[in-house]
């Protein structure tokens, strides 16, 4: 650990989420949205909403920092930051850049948040109506290569060639947000079990994806606040403190047309040993995991990119037994995570792993004092956090 550390500066102190729907199904505008999440976060810290002075997001995230400090009736506005990339790949990266600054003192009180109303602003999973392309999408599309499950699943035929992986790894990861799902009322496939005939009889969307390997598309909003560490004890609930952070991706990663060195990667081969330097920690000390899942296989690429299995160990290691809580090697996505709570761009995620520090999961791990988030998986930049109580500092 180095002394330019995040690493138990700052705390979460308060998590707060709308309703989650399916994709153009909420009631309400997405500024509306991102508004109910951030005042039920401050109902849970127990903080006045006009003393934020700090908002951050990702993936051009809509809800203006200045219109929701109006809205909110904020004494002032010091720090507004947005992550670059699409997707979910700065979801870790966005809490990492709230708690930067408060670090620095650039504000007191940040509020980092995501929501998506697709019914008022378009849906995020199809391509349609484009005059013209340019960047990666101008190399793909003229061939068929539409969508991000083509994209994603080309690197994962990869990843399952090159270390024989088998199909039945994913279905684990899967049916792992499913179970878990089913004991948390917030999810959108609660009471909507998978078992394995149901995953092995699914239709395919690309293949190695089945249907269920594949994100939901949802409307919502999720948002958490962020305070400086020796403040965290003054509020309402217990605190999760930030144990490490860290974002970006490896050597030409972003090379286009699908040309980079290390193809068949989930981009965490720098960030993880980043993230676990930071931390102080290796990864048997990490309890419980919650991995972004725009896919199954980026799943598996990405827990052993941070050190989980090795990639020839995958079969051994991702069975469903493994993967639940609480008692499974490994508790994966124990509120269901995007294949089956919800997906907020993976920002659900972050308020899972605090829960599951607090002690208030509806899934909760044996092991659950260091809780780690993974981020957009085979995107660049990815992001990851840390997350940990107070003695694990």
């Amino acid at each position: 650990m180095t002394p330019r550390s995040l690493r138990g500066r700052v705390a979460i102190v308060g998590i707060g989420e709308t309703p989650y729907y399916k994709h153009g199904q909420s009631p309400d505008a997405e500024f509306k949205l991102a508004l109910k999440a951030i005042l039920a976060a401050c109902a849970d810290a127990g903080i006045d909403p006009r003393d934020i002075d700090g908002f951050a997001s990702y993936s051009d995230d809509r809800s203006d920092a200045s219109r929701l400090a109006a809205a909110l009736g904020t004494h002032r506005l010091r720090s507004a930051t947005m992550q670059w990339g699409g997707g979910g790949g700065g979801c870790c990266a966005a809490v990492a850049n709230g708690a930067a600054a408060i670090a620095a003192g650039l504000a007191d009180c940040v509020v980092v948040f995501r929501a998506l109303a697709q019914g008022q602003s378009g849906r995020f999973g199809q391509v349609q109506g484009l005059d013209t392309i340019s960047g990666e999408k101008a190399y793909l599309m003229p061939y068929g290569v539409l969508s991000p499950p083509q994209r994603f699943a080309m690197r994962v035929r990869r990843f399952m060639h090159e270390h024989g992986v088998r199909q039945e790894a994913m279905r684990a990861i899967a049916m792992a947000s499913y179970h878990h799902a089913q004991a948390n009322p917030r999810a959108v496939m609660h009471g909507k079990p998978l078992d394995a005939a149901t995953y092995d009889a699914s239709r395919w969307i690309a293949e190695p994806f089945h249907l269920y390997d594949c994100c939901m598309e949802n409307d919502g909003a999720a948002a958490i606040v962020l305070v400086a560490a020796e403040r965290a004890k003054d509020f309402a609930r217990k605190p999760a403190y930030l144990l490490g952070a860290s974002a970006g991706s490896g050597y030409r990663a972003g090379a286009i047309p699908h040309n980079a060195p290390d193809y068949a990667s989930a981009s965490f081969t720098t960030v993880a040993p980043e993230l676990y330097a930071m931390a102080g920690i290796t990864p048997a000390d990490v309890g419980v995991v919650q991995s972004y899942e725009n896919f199954t296989g980026g799943v598996a690429m990405a827990l052993a990119e941070h050190g989980f299995f090795r990639p020839e160990e995958a079969n051994e290691f991702l069975t469903l037994d493994n993967l639940l809580a609480p008692t499974g090697r490994l508790p994966l996505n124990t509120s269901g995570g995007n294949l089956a709570e919800c997906y907020m761009h993976g920002f659900e995620l972050v308020l899972e792993a605090v829960r599951q520090v607090r002690g208030t999961s509806t899934s909760q791990a044996r092991r659950s004092d260091v809780a780690l988030v993974i981020g957009g998986p085979m995107v660049t930049p990815v992001s990851d956090l840390l997350l940990a109580s107070e003695n694990v500092l």
